[in-house]
């Protein structure tokens, strides 16, 4: 009993982690219900994938928008990936680590921001998990930190490979 237990843990530990490349579309595809933030990273979406690094772009901005596209990059070795994203009128560099828990990556994400009572500086985390369903099924959960007094909320996105 303690080979055949021995064998599967090893199996098991020499799976391929999940491939998430593909374009992506929330299922439903209309807007979350409100107040919802879903994944935060919209629809569609697409994920580029390699050994070394997993590669979000949501469409977060039309074409005539003045908004740069998107392009967040993960390295996939657990060392931190700093991506700066333009949110308004100012960049903002968000440090991210990325870790395999099985199948499913997690990425811990450092939201910098300002109180605008006191003017001090803050962060929250966003913790996104991501998990193949299916070959042609994402699942996005979303865990954001409660910022500025607020509750942590969570979560569960739907995707499907377009």
């Amino acid at each position: 009993m303690t080979a055949a237990l021995f064998a599967l843990a090893l199996t098991l530990g020499l799976q391929a982690p999940a491939d998430f490349s593909g374009q992506w579309v929330a299922d439903p595809p209309a807007a979350n219900a409100p107040g919802d933030m879903g994944s935060g990273w919209g629809s569609p979406l697409t994920i580029t994938q390699d050994g070394k690094q997993l590669v979000v772009q949501p469409a977060l901005f039309s074409r005539y928008d003045i908004q740069p596209a998107v392009k967040i990059v993960y390295s996939l070795d657990a060392s931190e990936s700093r991506n700066e994203i333009m949110t308004g009128h100012a960049p903002q560099v968000r440090a991210s680590r990325a870790r395999w828990d099985g199948a499913t990556l997690q990425i811990t994400t450092t939201y910098p921001a300002v109180d605008s009572q006191t003017g001090k500086s803050l962060s929250t985390d966003v913790v996104h998990r991501l998990t193949l369903e299916s070959p042609g099924v994402l699942v996005i959960e979303a865990a954001r930190a409660g910022a500025l007094g607020g509750k942590p909320t969570s979560t569960r996105s739907v995707y499907r490979k377009q």
